[in-house]
């Protein structure tokens, strides 16, 4: 991939980009599951995944914000309790904790994980702090929030801290967000990418563009990201 940088980037995942929410295959092998999971490092590829706080400050890795697409389930997931979301099953898998991914992949490739936030960055915060201590293998925490990502900056001052954008977000927005985050990657909407801002932002940090899912976004991608995040057919020809 073509970058402008002058610096590399710690959490190059090298041609295999990273495999959002792991290497997921409907329901055989569901998405932010341990197996998709496995399946990424098989390939190659680095990890994005998603994590949420359940009621008791413990950290899972779960995309929604309840557990009705996925488990049957209407309960919002920073309303229950780690019991609860230990009997939530997603095709018969349960629902994995930070600390069992972690466990997983032992550093063997880089984990880009976006936190999402339900009122409860203080909270996130602090449970993301303990629960990354000591982890010897490279990781980035990136989020939407960027007060997130700046309670990250505050906390954990040695994690690379990454900032999720949208394309629709307006000029001013994304000024704003950017200063507050004061992030040291970010990961870009594919339909920004090849913009002059994504342009400019790539001379100070690396950008990846999420989600790839066909040919042409990969296309796209390879000449104006430093790394895809992607799935289906957006995964990279290796």
């Amino acid at each position: 991939m073509r970058s402008s940088r002058p610096r590399p980037d710690p959490l190059d995942p090298g041609p295999a980009g990273f495999a959002h929410r792991g290497l997921h295959d409907g329901w055989d092998v569901p998405e932010n599951s341990l197996a998709a999971f496995e399946a990424a490092i098989e390939f190659g590829a680095g990890i994005e995944c998603d994590l949420r706080l359940t009621a008791d400050g413990h950290v899972v890795v779960f995309h929604d914000q309840d557990a009705a697409r996925l488990c049957g389930k209407p309960h919002r997931i920073s309303r229950s309790t780690l019991l609860d979301v230990s009997n939530f099953t997603v095709a018969d898998r349960r629902i994995p904790t930070l600390q069992a991914v972690l466990e997983l992949v032992a550093g063997r490739v880089p984990l880009l994980m976006e936190i999402k936030i339900d009122r409860n960055v203080r909270r996130l915060a602090f449970a993301l702090e303990r629960g990354l201590a000591g982890y010897p293998g490279r990781f980035g925490v990136m989020s939407f929030d960027p007060r997130l990502v700046r309670q990250v900056k505050a906390r954990m001052p040695s994690a690379l801290r990454g900032l999720v954008i949208r394309d629709r977000l307006s000029a001013v927005e994304r000024s704003v967000a950017l200063h507050v985050a004061a992030p040291d990657f970010l990961a870009v909407e594919h339909s920004a990418l090849g913009k002059r801002w994504v342009t400019k932002a790539r001379q100070r940090m690396p950008v990846y563009g999420w989600t790839i899912t066909s040919p042409a976004q990969r296309a796209q991608a390879e000449v104006h990201a430093d790394a895809l995040i992607w799935e289906g057919d957006g995964r990279p020809r290796i």
